[in-house]
């Protein structure tokens, strides 16, 4: 197919191959790392972001502009010349498919987290911006071949109608994940508790499920559908800060304005010296309830996030405990006393039972 050819005949062909590699190789270790330390420098996350996105690229592109000039100068035959010219143009146009994508998702995860702070980016996102722009890639490279892409758009309708049929179950997964994200239901991040008891740490939106990181550090994986269906509460919602109501009872005998006094000094030293307490909340306690066995109250603090009140907690009703014992307050037991004043009230109160 080539011909006779002599030594010369491929020196010009190599002599391109070799240039686009070796200037591949000199932006790839040299001119790139070059910007990224001066981007880095001045703290432009959008030009760093372009940086990391051609990583890999610029060698790619030195060899296809070298194998490109190679096929140029060749002697080959014209139809053999076209078919090998095509190639490159097809690697060529697919990379920038890839850099279209990491540039796309990069931005994506840049303003997300902007919003968020150091959650993490939901995937869900992140694979529809993939997977669309690599269908368009590939929508672009058949148009540069020459290919019609009406017959292939009419087939992937089509197609699609006869997918969505037989995956109702997986397309409805993906619509609620999209529903729960749109309406900002849940987001990566937040500690959310549902009707059926799981509880802990939203870690990801997918295509089709949500996974939820528990305490024990176990992963709970929830179908989109049914999260968008249940009863949830999401402690982080409206805001992650939230009150926590711990319930003390105390003796009959006991002086109320004492009790109040004891339990807030002790209710503002544990939000002070407590890791997650809320240092500017003002503590409160709320009489609310006469008991079988005392006074019941409640006791009103605040912690940063949710997981923060089981430390609070834990804390408050050991150092609540102690400085009861020294202040003589009384934690009744869990029982009832009757005052009796003689026995013949006994007896009439049993004939009345008999009765």
């Amino acid at each position: 197919m080539f011909g006779n050819v002599d030594l010369q005949t491929w020196l010009l062909p190599s002599a391109f191959i070799a240039a686009g590699l070796l200037a591949g190789l000199a932006a790839e270790k040299l001119l790139l790392p070059l910007v990224r330390r001066m981007v880095q420098k001045i703290h432009l996350e959008t030009v760093n972001l372009v940086v990391r996105s051609l990583r890999g690229m610029a060698l790619l592109w030195g060899i296809l502009a070298g194998l490109t000039g190679a096929i140029t100068v060749m002697p080959l035959e014209p139809d053999t010349s076209e078919f090998l010219g095509h190639i490159p143009a097809v690697l060529f146009l697919f990379s920038l498919t890839v850099v279209l994508s990491r540039l796309l998702v990069g931005l994506f995860d840049l303003h997300a987290r902007k919003g968020r702070g150091d959650t993490p980016t939901i995937s869900l996102f992140t694979n529809i911006i993939k997977l669309s722009v690599y269908i368009l890639g590939i929508l672009v490279i058949l148009q540069s071949l020459g290919i019609s892409i009406t017959p292939v758009l009419t087939a992937l309708g089509v197609g699609g109608l006869a997918v969505a049929l037989a995956l109702q179950e997986t397309l409805s997964n993906l619509f609620a994940g999209l529903q729960i994200i749109a309406a900002r239901q849940v987001k990566p991040g937040d500690y959310i508790h549902l009707e059926s008891g799981e509880e802990g740490y939203v870690t990801d939106v997918t295509w089709r499920n949500t996974t939820i990181r528990a305490i024990p550090n176990n992963m709970i994986i929830v179908p989109n559908s049914k999260l968008a269906s249940t009863i949830l509460t999401n402690y982080h919602q409206p805001l992650k800060e939230m009150l926590v109501y711990v319930s003390v009872g105390v003796h009959y005998d006991s002086d109320l304005e004492h009790v109040e006094r004891v339990t807030l000094e002790v209710a503002r030293n544990v939000l002070d010296t407590v890791p997650g307490g809320k240092k500017d909340h003002e503590p409160k306690i709320r009489y609310n309830e006469f008991g079988d066995s005392g006074i019941i109250f409640k006791t009103v603090l605040a912690v940063e996030e949710f997981y923060d009140h089981l430390e609070l907690t834990h804390q408050f009703v050991k150092k609540l405990k102690k400085r009861y014992d020294e202040e003589g307050i009384v934690i009744p037991f869990n029982m009832v006393t009757l005052d009796i004043p003689d026995r013949p009230e006994i007896a009439v109160f049993q004939r009345e039972s008999t009765d």
